[in-house]
């Protein structure tokens, strides 16, 4: 039986395979008569996926910490300027080991707030958090066929622990829906054990080749939900719910414009009976898998035996969910809204939300302005706005003003001797450059100040979604026909148009 996955879906096709898989390992969704039909005389039919240029490839090599001075600007060289603003933003640094990344704390708070939004969202649909082993036996992935063929080639293997050979291989966590399942099998018994819904906040190991900071490392940070359901509708419902809490946050928190829709069959999670993405265009119009959501039908509790007794006192296969949203979302915040003066953060997701630079140039001068200084960061606190004042002496004011551009803060306020004679700030915004984003003499007084900035903070978090959007809608090009199509592709743009598998075929075998 068919039945439709979502009320209107349409297939995008990207410029080319190798821009869409420079963000993740998964091919564009087209039919194989398409594919061939794209594929030069030159190209071999199995060929792999083309390598990335030489200089991309001398990028990956370089120390993050060799990226300083002027930013490289993003028409000149998009991946350089990205690595740039990466290290000149003091967002994370490579680790020792090649395809690692450290964190650093100014990224690390980024997740923080995306963790704290999708926390509470969490709780508020019915999840709990809990936690799993990253060491998962290797029998335990060979259970679900689709989901070692679509690992192996991943996985990182132990074989030797306290210093002798293990009987079992471990593997470190690639994802967890085997080890989840074990343990569902020992929890779930009855009916009214269901549902079962959890999530938990995890490190995550994957071997990729081809490595790039937030993009695709071999670990990184994500969480990872996984439910239990008794009715395959119930699941549906819940995979549905979650790829919804994605899209939410990316409009409403990160300012991306993500469209969200099903994978082809192609790209569906292994092991996977359907995969729900949120896809978002990047400065470079190429496209980011945001996050995920799947439904699992009963593949893997099949294969675990994950059972439960019926209000009928009968035994049946529960229907399953996962669904994860990681680290890469840093990635896309950067490469969605970023400019060539830095980095541009969405003020809902950005650690410091306004940055205090105060202005003197004698030393009388000094104590009134840096009082005042505290004064404002002081109100502005009790307000819940995250603000940091910048009083340092080694650098001129114009430098502090680069750099917290740099660092993507929304609102900057500037304060001076006259502001202090006066009462008053100037307050200035990341994302309207130069006189056009600056506003003077707002007052001190604690409520308008308040008032002021809140109402900027929001001007900016609407500024960045809508011209993300405007960004994103001028790049998609509808097309009717195959002509249309690589017309479209050549000019670089996604063309949007029907596609023959937007229907969901479920099997009926998996029916109750």
């Amino acid at each position: 039986m068919m039945a439709l996955c979502l009320p209107s879906l349409h297939l995008f096709f990207y410029p080319h395979p190798n821009l869409r898989s420079s963000y993740y390992p998964y091919r564009v969704p087209v039919s194989s008569k398409l594919r061939a039909s794209l594929i030069t005389k030159e190209e071999a039919p199995e060929a792999e996926e083309p390598p990335l240029p030489s200089s991309l490839r001398a990028l990956d090599r370089k120390p993050l910490s060799a990226h300083e001075g002027t930013l490289t600007p993003r028409s000149v060289d998009f991946n350089a300027w990205y690595l740039d603003v990466i290290a000149r933003a003091e967002l994370a640094d490579y680790g020792p080991v090649r395809g690692t990344m450290v964190i650093r704390p100014y990224g690390y708070a980024i997740w923080e707030a995306i963790q704290d939004y999708l926390n509470a969202k969490f709780k508020e649909t019915g999840h709990s958090n809990m936690y799993f082993p990253q060491f998962i036996p290797y029998s335990f992935i060979e259970k679900e066929a689709s989901h070692v063929e679509g690992f192996s080639p991943e996985l990182a293997v132990v074989t030797i622990g306290g210093g002798k050979e293990l009987e079992e291989k471990l593997v470190v966590r690639p994802t967890s829906e085997t080890i989840v399942n074990h343990m569902f099998t020992q929890w779930i018994q009855s009916y009214r054990d269901l549902p079962m819904m959890i999530n938990q906040w995890a490190n995550v190991t994957r071997w990729e080749m081809r490595t790039k900071p937030f993009i695709r490392t071999l670990e990184f940070l994500w969480q990872e939900g996984h439910t239990a359901h008794a009715t395959a509708e119930e699941a549906e419902k819940e995979a549905l719910l979650m790829i919804d809490v994605y899209k939410k946050f990316a409009y409403e928190q990160a300012a991306i414009p993500v469209i969200a829709g099903r994978k082809s069959k192609a790209e569906t999670f292994a092991g996977a009976s359907c995969t729900y993405t949120i896809e978002a265009m990047m400065g470079d119009r190429k496209a980011l898998q945001a996050g995920t959501s799947h439904n699992l039908g009963q593949n893997f509790s099949r294969a675990f035996e994950t059972q439960f007794t019926d209000e009928n006192g009968q035994r049946q296969h529960v229907w399953q969910t996962s669904w994860a949203i990681s680290t890469r979302f840093i990635g896309g915040i950067i490469l969605t809204h970023g400019d060539d003066a830095g980095l541009m953060l969405p003020p809902r997701l950005a650690p410091v939300q306004v940055v205090i630079v105060p202005i003197w140039k004698k030393d009388d001068e000094k104590i009134g302005v840096l009082s005042t200084a505290v004064t404002v960061e002081q109100t502005l606190k009790s307000a819940d706005i995250r603000v940091k004042i910048d009083g340092s002496e080694q650098r001129t004011p114009g430098w502090k003003f680069n750099f917290w551009e740099l660092k993507g803060v929304p609102v900057r306020i500037e304060i001076g001797p006259r502001e202090v004679a006066d009462g008053s700030v100037v307050v200035s915004r990341r994302d309207v450059p130069g006189k056009l984003g600056k506003d003077f003499g707002i007052c001190m007084e604690p409520s308008m100040l308040i008032n002021h900035v809140k109402s900027r903070l929001e001007d900016v978090q609407a500024s960045l979604l809508r011209s993300a959007t405007l960004f994103r809608d001028r790049n998609i090009v509808d097309v009717r026909s195959y002509e249309e199509l690589k017309e479209a592709i050549s000019q670089g743009k996604w063309a949007r148009g029907p596609w023959s598998a937007s229907l969901c075929l479920v099997d009926d075998s998996q029916r109750r």
